[in-house]
């Protein structure tokens, strides 16, 4: 009689989300979240201005944005050793943080270390992730994701707090602390790489993942693995006004995410009424990064991208009016930290639904590259906006940005999935 109790073999998908959310919580975190809290201490111990050490943070992040399509080709490549293309990440990551401890007053040597850590984050981080996610998970792609990318905000709610103490301990400084946080991110890191990542073996791995209760029928096709080329999706009009509509996102998250705390003080709030919203929305970005995928998974793209959308016009419209009513700065950082989700988890989940596994992380790092297009060009708008017509009509124009972006990506995500359904493209470019 045959046994129907056999345990199910467990599935090494959840696995790879943890190692992914270590990368998050430390290597990410270190490079995106920690450096900012050395901006003080490192110009006023080496004479720099806010705006030169600042164009650290610009130059890193457009070259590894340019970088990122080549670095996602990379790694989408079978032939690859993905092993080995991440222990490489891992030391440009967290040596080249280490790194900067030697820079001492060369501005120039600040700028080229930037290069390396940010192109390092790219291939463990920023295509690596999603990448890995993507390869796994046919099933539950979305709750994967926002596990994975959860770590990021969890790992700086303890990064900070010691990069703090560090810096302001005499006995360290900045030059020490960049090393200790540097050999930190290497210590993480590289055994992830060595010894977690890698990539399926085969279809029988994958199906570990698939629900029981579903038949065979659904289960290839859950499991099947499909991709427009490159080439393909650039003549799709369809995927430019998705590009677009990134770029707009952009725009909004530069003006938003970066510049509310000092138009807060700017108002006149406190510093614990600021503090307060800027925890608020700490918190509730971990809530949606968590909670985001399974938005995804569960309400489907037009859905959850109407969601996020709604969400941030709300938050623009607090913004306008919390001189009046302050307690909508509570509502606007609890949005827009659940709001999050679209432009954290939306271009990797997006990618990969609407344009399959064959060249996924090349496809990606495009589309990163209009986010970050996005992101750099809406600060420096956002500020000639606020220094030309104040800050009520800049956040007027933000709310218009992110209408814009929303139905770009609504029209482009609805439209594709139209298309692939009607061409049953599952089954059409199908990866042999």
């Amino acid at each position: 009689m045959e046994n129907t109790n056999t345990k199910k073999p467990f599935f090494y998908g959840w696995v790879i989300v943890a190692a992914c959310m270590l990368i998050q919580a430390v290597p990410y975190g270190i490079a995106m979240n920690v450096q900012p809290q050395f901006i003080n201490f490192v110009t006023t111990g080496e004479g720099f201005t806010l705006t030169q050490f600042s164009l650290l943070f610009t130059i890193g992040t457009i070259v590894s944005a340019l970088a990122s399509p080549s670095i996602g080709k990379i790694l989408s490549n079978p032939k690859n050793n993905i092993k080995l293309i991440y222990v490489i990440g891992s030391i440009l990551c967290g040596g080249g943080f280490a790194l900067y401890s030697f820079a001492g007053g060369n501005l120039w040597a600040y700028y080229g270390i930037s290069v390396l850590v940010q192109v390092g984050t790219a291939i463990i981080s920023a295509i690596g992730v999603p990448l890995l996610v993507n390869a796994w998970f046919k099933e539950n792609k979305g709750i994967a994701m926002g596990i994975a990318f959860s770590g990021g905000g969890i790992g700086n709610i303890f990064l900070q707090q010691i990069a703090a103490r560090l810096l302001s301990d005499p006995n360290f400084g900045y030059s020490k602390a960049y090393f200790i946080f540097g050999m930190i991110s290497l210590i993480v890191s590289l055994p992830i790489a060595i010894f977690l990542v890698r990539l399926p073996k085969n279809e029988a791995e994958l199906a570990l993942n698939i629900p029981k209760k579903k038949n065979n029928d659904s289960k290839k096709a859950n499991l099947a693995a499909w991709g427009y080329t490159l080439k393909e999706v650039t003549q799709m009009k369809l995927f430019w006004i998705l590009a677009i509509g990134f770029i707009f996102v952009g725009f909004y998250v530069s003006g938003m995410s970066v510049q509310y705390m000092s138009y807060l003080y700017k108002l006149g709030f406190s510093a614990t009424y600021v503090a307060n919203i800027g925890s608020i929305f700490a918190f509730f970005s971990i809530f949606g990064n968590l909670c985001g995928g399974l938005f995804f998974d569960k309400l489907g793209v037009k859905k959850s991208l109407m969601l996020a959308g709604s969400m941030v016009v709300i938050c623009g419209l607090s913004l306008l009016f919390i001189p009046e009513i302050p307690a909508l700065g509570y509502l606007f950082g609890a949005f827009l930290g659940i709001s999050m989700f679209a432009y954290i988890i939306g271009p990797s989940y997006l990618t990969g639904v609407l344009f399959g596994d064959r060249e996924f992380g090349t496809i990606l790092g495009i589309v990163q590259v209009f986010f970050a297009v996005g992101y750099a060009l809406g600060t420096v708008i956002f500020g000639l906006s606020v220094d030309n017509f104040g800050y009520s009509i800049s956040w007027i124009l933000t709310i218009i940005y992110a209408v814009i972006a929303y139905s770009c990506l609504l029209i482009s995500s609805v439209g594709i999935l139209k298309h692939n359904k009607e061409e049953n493209v599952t089954e059409t470019k199908k990866i042999v």
